[in-house]
């Protein structure tokens, strides 16, 4: 061993070792893997996301997305059974959950902001990393120890569980991704192939602030949107996607929870309340007969409307005080996204490379 951590997995005894963490994401991250190494060979799809169903049909909706792009907070949905916020799998039958719980960033956290997770961190839920005050309650702003302060808690702890933790197909595959340059808009509707892409390329960005060196937005790529915890080529995911969402007719969206009208610093963040009204939309229906319109750089088929979203917001460049900016700054960023994608292009079909970045 070279440090005080070591996270040991052996697939052949079976065995995971964690030594010297103060950090449950190694035992979840740890089973994950496991599962990501045997459920394809089975023809099961391993998944790092979030998944809600329909009260009424039963069918599931699918949220990927890195950590901090809002797989947790939009799974919390009142409206909706919770099947999980962060790994599940797609078998012939269905989705299922694969974790007894849920494993959510308490960061700031207010009854106001996430009435259900504040309400599920209590008697008999973990907390790491967060302050207490000497009355013991906790202060959630407190980032002292670490910004990335967790709570965990059994997933009947949030009132809108489906237990157990099973639904259908799902209806809708959901991407979401926090684009800090600004540049993608609030959401458009995919093609299998840019789904294919999207997926591979699994792209958020990290901000100022949040890391040691990062002074400007900064790309951030992970195959199918875990690439720590993956354990074949990413296109054999992208595969077993491709055929389950063409097999149950699922429609693909990119949801972008980051910034609108310029980059971070200069822009704003998308609110959490358009956001939710964009999952809405998609989940009623209503987003599937809007107009779109064809974005030049990306390629994918932008909507230009959404109940309860100010249109101007859906189109990014309109809402740049300076377009030429948002031009150069897309350009950048879809050169990225092509530098990203050649370590992945031997692999995937030409319908997948025809769908990269402009």
């Amino acid at each position: 061993m070279g440090s005080t951590t070591s996270v040991v997995l052996s697939l052949e005894e079976r065995e995971l070792v964690i030594l010297g963490t103060e950090y449950a994401g190694e035992m979840k991250k740890g089973v994950f893997t496991v599962a990501n190494y045997f459920a394809p060979k089975r023809g099961i799809l391993s998944m790092h996301c979030s998944a809600t169903a329909d009260r009424q049909t039963g069918r599931s909706s699918l949220l990927f997305g890195l950590s901090g792009t809002g797989k947790t907070t939009l799974s919390a949905d009142p409206k909706r059974h919770l099947i999980g916020d962060d790994e599940h799998c797609w078998s012939d039958e269905g989705i299922f959950n694969i974790e007894g719980g849920c494993y959510a960033k308490a960061v700031n956290l207010t009854p106001e902001s996430e009435p259900d997770i504040f309400q599920a961190l209590r008697f008999g839920a973990v907390l790491e990393n967060v302050v207490l005050e000497e009355d013991r309650t906790v202060d959630f702003t407190d980032t002292g120890i670490t910004e990335n302060t967790r709570g965990a808690y059994p997933i009947e702890f949030i009132h809108s569980a489906k237990i157990p933790c099973i639904a259908g197909h799902p209806s809708d595959v959901i991407f979401l991704t926090c684009d800090a340059f600004g540049v993608l808009p609030p959401v458009s509707a995919l093609s299998p192939a840019h789904a294919m892409y999207h997926f591979i390329s699994g792209y958020t960005a990290k901000v100022a602030g949040t890391e040691i060196g990062v002074t400007e937005p900064q790309a951030t790529f992970s195959p199918c949107f875990g690439g720590p915890f993956l354990v074949w080529h990413p296109n054999k995911y992208a595969e077993l996607l491709a055929a389950k969402m063409k097999q149950h007719g699922a429609r693909v969206w990119l949801v972008n929870t980051g910034w609108g009208g310029g980059a971070y610093g200069t822009g704003k963040r998308i609110s959490l309340k358009h956001t939710r009204a964009i999952i809405d939309a998609i989940h009623s229906g209503a987003l599937a007969k809007a107009p779109t319109e064809r974005d030049p750089t990306f390629g994918f088929d932008v909507a230009t409307e959404c109940p309860n979203v100010p249109r101007e917001i859906l189109r990014p460049r309109g809402v740049w005080a300076d377009p030429s900016a948002y031009d150069a700054t897309a350009a950048k960023l879809a050169g990225l996204f092509r530098e990203n994608f050649t370590k992945y292009q031997s692999g995937v079909g030409p319908e997948i490379l025809a769908a990269g970045a402009a």
